[in-house]
């Protein structure tokens, strides 16, 4: 049974957490972790203690309390920080079509095409499978959307998406780090023209605002950040 202490570690008010996850990448220790839509303490062990989630936080859900603690394990938490560095480099390796690089043509509306035409012209699209180096990215202006944004707004494709590169991802279900890894390298390599977000009017959606900004400023980018908010019922808010 582990030895316990009286010591300083981070306390979290589920009542207060909506899960955003802007807190995860704040913590260089990777002592948190979004389970059950809140964020939560992995382990006492890997908490050092110093608090520097603590700001990070929007809805003020994270504090510092002093209680009976494992002791802080600083080799066991660096352990624990190379081991998922390393599988987040790692590529995703999967048969799913949508996975391949591949540019397309938007396609022209016709007598043959009756419905609203796609704007969509490339593949993959989800920010885990887009290569940081994707010919598609080159001086793009990217629209980086929450995953429920086009089935929330109508207009998608034709306001958001026609001349623009699409970047989907779930700031309160997908892996926060990563995505904010392969967005920084995104921003950084790619030369953008533009980055404009597109979340729901949730908020855990705004973590996807965060991480944007995050990523600009890692890089030192002037790129123009626009931010564009759907309401739940599906309309666009002004």
């Amino acid at each position: 049974m582990a030895v316990k202490t009286n010591r300083k570690v981070v306390r979290i008010d589920e009542d207060k957490c909506n899960g955003c996850g802007v807190c995860i990448p704040s913590c260089a220790e990777d002592a948190l972790k979004i389970i059950g839509g809140k964020a939560r303490l992995v382990s006492d062990k890997f908490c050092d203690g110093l608090g520097a989630c603590l700001g990070e936080c929007p809805q003020g859900a994270i504090t510092i309390e002093e209680r009976p603690a494992e002791e802080f394990d600083e080799v066991e938490a660096k352990i624990r920080v190379g081991q998922k560095r390393s599988n987040i480099e790692e590529e995703p390796v999967c048969g799913c079509a949508s996975a391949g690089v591949r540019e397309m043509k938007p396609i022209e509306p016709g007598r043959e095409q009756p419905i609203t035409p796609s704007q969509l012209c490339h593949w993959p699209v989800q920010l885990t499978l887009v290569p940081a180096n994707a010919p598609f990215l080159k001086g793009a202006e990217v629209v980086l959307a929450a995953d429920c944004t086009a089935f929330a707004y109508a207009g998608f494709h034709q306001e958001f998406l026609k001349n623009h590169v699409l970047i989907i991802a779930c700031p309160k279900l997908d892996d926060f780090e990563s995505h904010l890894k392969k967005l920084t390298q995104i921003v950084a390599n790619s030369g953008l023209k533009s980055l404009t977000v597109v979340h729901m009017e949730v908020p855990c959606c705004s973590g996807l605002v965060f991480m944007a900004k995050k990523a600009i400023e890692a890089t030192n980018s002037k790129i123009p950040l626009i931010e564009i908010t759907i309401k739940i019922n599906g309309e666009l808010k002004v």
